[in-house]
């Protein structure tokens, strides 16, 4: 793998992990559309190292508060405070993708990566999307959820798995059914990406390592995630705020109706 191929799929890696528009779609469509060996998931897994640190920077006076509230819990055994609840949420939203993860880690490695498979995720996916998104009612904030709520968003997170689904797609759109704000739905989708990244980079990042080495490009893939990922939470908050997920939306339909016709002229 060269340096620029590890720079271009770096920033891929960091912008589509937190914009609705799939990261693992553009991680295993990139190598196949410029005829680029597939650096295949451990890699895909140590760039998700980088967009850990994005969010884990990006929201570190959030993580502290929930660090302490989680020691409040162990130590008090109740819940208290907005912070306690949510610590027990995004523990609820977690299990179902870190569930389906285990069970499907197979097939994400191969069958899930098919171009075909992937480009009819990001056109379903951006439809469902659009749907939700126009219809659903904006009139629930953070504070309002329950844990039937984050079981539903960790349950949508379960169809992640697919490239060209979407984490933060799957997630936002469950949150915005719930009638929570887009900010919200965003912020939580967010929050909750942290635990099940960690889990993924602590059980393939080593095999990452011993595969690649701490090579430069694999540094500049890192790098490039962290930062690409801080942006693209930056963005996608203070676009949201005024915007719907429209424009995502079409961007997926467009990417994904292209790579079909790139199949069929491919033959």
């Amino acid at each position: 793998m060269t340096e620029f191929q590890a720079l271009v799929l770096g920033i891929l890696q960091g912008l589509g992990e937190f914009l609705p528009i799939s990261s693992s779609a553009h991680l295993a469509l990139a190598p196949w559309l410029f005829g680029w060996k597939d650096p295949g998931l451990a890699f895909d897994v140590a760039l998700h190292f980088g967009t850990l640190l994005a969010v884990l920077w990006y929201f570190r006076k959030e993580w502290v508060a929930l660090i302490a509230a989680a020691l409040r819990i162990v130590r008090q055994r109740r819940l208290e405070t907005d912070e306690d609840r949510r610590v027990v949420y995004l523990i609820i939203a977690t299990i179902p993708g870190a569930i389906a993860g285990k069970l499907l880690e197979e097939k994400a490695e191969t069958a899930f990566r098919n171009p075909v498979l992937v480009a009819s995720a990001l056109i379903l996916m951006g439809i469902v999307l659009w749907l939700v998104d126009a219809r659903a009612r904006q009139d629930r904030q953070l504070g309002s959820m329950r844990w039937k709520d984050a079981l539903l968003i960790g349950l949508a997170q379960m169809f992640a798995i697919i490239p060209g689904v979407s984490r933060s797609g799957s997630t936002m759109t469950a949150g915005r059914g719930l009638a929570f704000t887009r900010e919200s739905a965003a912020v939580f989708s967010f929050l909750m990406s942290m635990p099940i990244i960690a889990a993924a980079a602590t059980l393939k990042l080593p095999d990452a390592i011993h595969q690649y080495g701490i090579t430069r490009p694999f540094v500049i893939g890192i790098v490039a995630s962290a930062l690409s990922g801080w942006l693209a939470i930056a963005v996608l908050l203070k676009f949201v705020t005024r915007n719907s997920f429209g424009i995502f939306a079409v961007y997926r339909i467009i990417v994904g109706v292209g790579v079909l016709l790139v199949v069929a002229l491919r033959g």
